[in-house]
């Protein structure tokens, strides 16, 4: 990747504001993609390694071979040229199609020193079984396709606050961050970009939203979650994830 490429300063996409709105717009989609696999039951064979039932894939879990195909797609189709768009997969094809990217306003020559999507994964598998009724419905199928649709959501809303929440907060003080990453203060840096009233904001919204975008459901038919389980997600991985994010982007920073 072309640092050159990705240079351009644009004054909109690192306006907080905006930043934080987008933030914010990621977490219905979040939201509606965890209630959505929530309709299905645990079905834990869908991320046995060895149980796939896919030809040809006796070693993986059916979970890690629909994640594998459904990004093989997407990458072809350019969609892991965006800053914000980490893949959880190796070895997947390059672009089939010119992607032209607008001026992003950051600072780094691989947005993959960023990725976090090891964790991602791993702390989606430990959600299933809070979110999801125990037991195994045999929709093993439709359990697969939401639980991609959910985690390439939650990653894209993490990076996303990773690359711009860092380089903006770099733009506020460049001399004190500049500082604590060349001490390697990694400590000090968290301290720095934590706002606790920020952070127990985002838990209370997601908490309403929760609640009012499942209040007009029929729980006859559908699958009402704890609004709890989200709220404890977002709290205890999406922000801490985030945050890991913002120090990986800031001392991997290429200073401009």
């Amino acid at each position: 990747m072309n640092l050159n490429n990705y240079k351009s300063t644009n004054p909109e996409q690192l306006d907080l504001t905006l930043i934080a709105s987008r933030l914010e717009s990621f977490e219905e989609t979040i939201i509606a993609s965890l209630i959505d696999r929530a309709q299905f039951s645990v079905n834990q064979i869908v991320y046995q390694p060895g149980k796939s039932g896919f030809a040809g894939e006796s070693e993986k879990s059916l979970f890690s071979v629909r994640l594998f195909y459904q990004e093989c797609i997407d990458a072809q189709f350019g969609r892991f040229c965006v800053p914000e768009e980490r893949p959880f997969s190796d070895n997947i094809p390059i672009p089939q199609r010119k992607v032209t990217l607008p001026g992003t306003g950051l600072f780094i020559d691989d947005y993959n020193k960023i990725s976090v999507t090891a964790e991602i994964l791993d702390c989606y598998q430990n959600l299933i079984p809070r979110l999801c009724r125990p037991g195994d419905d045999g929709q093993w199928g439709s359990s697969v396709e939401n639980d991609v649709y959910a985690i390439q959501s939650i990653a894209r809303r993490i990076h996303y606050g990773a690359l711009y929440v860092a380089e903006t907060k770099y733009r506020s003080e460049p001399h004190l961050y500049r500082d604590l990453i060349k001490k390697g203060d990694t400590d000090a840096i968290m301290e720095k970009i934590t706002r606790k009233e920020v952070e127990e904001h985002i838990t209370r919204r997601v908490r309403e939203k929760t609640t009012s975008i499942q209040a007009a459901v029929n729980p006859l038919i559908r699958y009402i979650i704890d609004p709890d389980v989200v709220v404890d997600y977002y709290r205890d991985t999406v922000i801490p994830l985030t945050k890991k994010g913002e120090i990986l982007y800031l001392i991997n920073r290429q200073d401009s």
